[in-house]
């Protein structure tokens, strides 16, 4: 436990839909969900104007569609939420070489190691200046708990949301803590708050008074002396630059259960190649390969085999998934299926069985000049239609909603939605101050094509030097503020 609230947390606010509104002149201010739109798809992020609603991260999309049917419902976009991604976590490594990213909207600072902080003065402004930084470049709000202590610093920023800012001296972080739920320590899910409701406890409080020894009764050694420890406010958790990943996996609900044995081996081998691409992106080989089949009735199976050493390759891992496939029952139908590599190493354990069944796979493989595949809500990737689609789910499978294209005549805009054969566009760019034009054409309209995200801030001002010196825009104005809540 630190003497000065010197831990910052960034979270940012409805990152997804704040994201897709900063981009859409014509959605801002109004209710935006983001997520799987498909029948079983789930709410990935919801914008303040949603949750007014009633709409939730993870919650069903249809519950979605029934509490805000007039809201906006977009397909993410993952090459925009990485790519602000990078100009948050850029800014952040400014302030200290120990950042602890937790995903692409969130991380942990320690900005007395980057010697930028070492009191409540420094890290309020500090704080403040972040806050104003990722505005002037993202065009993105992000809220900031600092104190002195990892667990105290997120619960501060949970504290400021949306958009302020929380700090926690230290010495008050039992007191702080003493009114809260049982459910505001990391680690304490329903069924242990259930257990410690049955016990009598039901605040931070209750634990804290309850001693350790009574809570390792409960819930075991390790467990119980850690929640103690953390209900009396003591976390001495360090913020580590580097988390190393213990897996790689994607995964894919499907709208309809798949009862054709052939088409699940067919998904079972894509999430298979699909899990290299990210293996691969990452610079890292797996030794064992998993398997998560979701069937019908929502029991879930995992089923591994561990291979004679790290590899890289997708025929390896393909076979070695479609291997464990035949020891999995599918009768009666599969709603969920997984592939996943763990044993993570730095390198490829080359051997003939590898290289064989590489040359195998060679021709089936897509050039680094095919289309690029793109994400859905859960981060599967999604890279092309299954052979028992329809027409219009093959058209909204192109033309995903949210999603950017580019028209010859009109311009740059984003699908509305899609359907009879036609897609529905609206042409606008991020820095519009009003909401643009609608237009309709046919799915296979060859004026009419995908296209990137167009950045949020096309010309951000200059960070370089900050924080040695305030940042000024490329304009010579200087950027603009954010009001931080006590």
């Amino acid at each position: 436990m630190r003497a000065a609230p010197t831990i910052l947390h960034l979270d940012m606010d409805a990152f997804y839909a704040s994201a897709e509104q900063a981009a859409k002149p014509s959605l801002r201010g109004k209710p935006v969900v983001v997520g799987g739109l498909g029948t079983r798809g789930v709410v990935a992020t919801a914008s303040y104007e949603a949750r007014r609603f009633g709409v939730h991260s993870a919650m069903p999309m249809a519950q979605a569609r029934r509490l805000a049917p007039n809201a906006a419902y977009l397909v993410p976009r993952f090459t925009l939420y990485r790519a602000v991604s990078d100009q948050v976590m850029e800014l952040l490594g400014r302030l200290s070489p120990l950042v602890e990213p937790l995903s692409l909207d969130e991380a942990f600072v320690d900005l007395e190691a980057g010697g930028t902080a070492d009191d409540t003065a420094s890290a309020l402004e500090i704080g403040r200046e972040l806050r104003e930084a990722i505005l002037a470049v993202t065009g993105l709000s992000g809220s900031v708990g600092l104190a002195g202590s990892k667990m105290l610093a997120k619960i501060a920023s949970e504290e400021a949301k949306p958009d302020g800012m929380r700090l926690i001296e230290p010495g008050t972080e039992r007191a702080h803590l003493a009114p809260m739920p049982v459910r505001t320590l990391p680690g304490v899910g329903p069924a242990t708050a259930d257990h410690l409701r049955r016990a009598g406890m039901t605040t931070v409080n209750d634990l804290a008074e309850a001693g350790e020894a009574e809570l390792v009764r409960l819930l075991g050694k390790a467990h119980g002396a850690a929640l103690h420890r953390m209900a009396s406010g003591h976390d001495d958790r360090p913020v580590v630059a580097e988390r190393d990943a213990k897996s790689v996996s994607v995964e894919d609900t499907f709208e309809v259960d798949l009862h054709d044995r052939v088409r699940v081996r067919t998904e079972v081998e894509r999430l298979a190649d699909r899990c290299v691409q990210r293996l691969r992106g990452a610079g890292r080989s797996g030794r064992t390969v998993v398997l998560k089949v979701r069937r019908y009735d929502f029991s879930t199976l995992t089923r591994s085999e561990t291979l004679r050493g790290p590899t890289d390759d997708p025929a390896v891992v393909r076979e070695a998934a479609a291997r464990l496939l035949e020891a999995v029952d599918t009768t009666g139908g599969v709603r969920l299926l997984g592939v996943g590599v763990t044993g993570l190493a730095d390198y490829t354990q080359e051997d003939l069985f590898a290289q064989a069944a590489g040359e195998r796979a060679a021709a089936a493989l897509p050039d680094d000049d095919g289309a690029r595949p793109q994400e859905d809500a859960e981060g599967a990737v999604d890279d092309g239609p299954g052979p028992e689609e329809s027409a219009e789910q093959l058209a909204a499978r192109r033309w995903p909603a949210g999603h950017d294209v580019r028209h010859e005549v009109h311009g740059h805009g984003w699908v509305q939605g899609s359907g009879v054969g036609r897609v529905t566009v609206r042409f606008e760019e991020p820095g519009a101050t009003a909401p643009g034009r609608v237009r309709t054409f046919r799915v296979d309209d060859p004026e009419l094509r995908a296209a990137e995200p167009l950045p949020l801030v096309p010309d951000p001002p200059d960070y370089s030097s900050w924080p040695a010196s305030r940042p000024k825009s490329r304009s010579g104005a200087g950027a603009p503020g954010a009001t931080s809540r006590p």
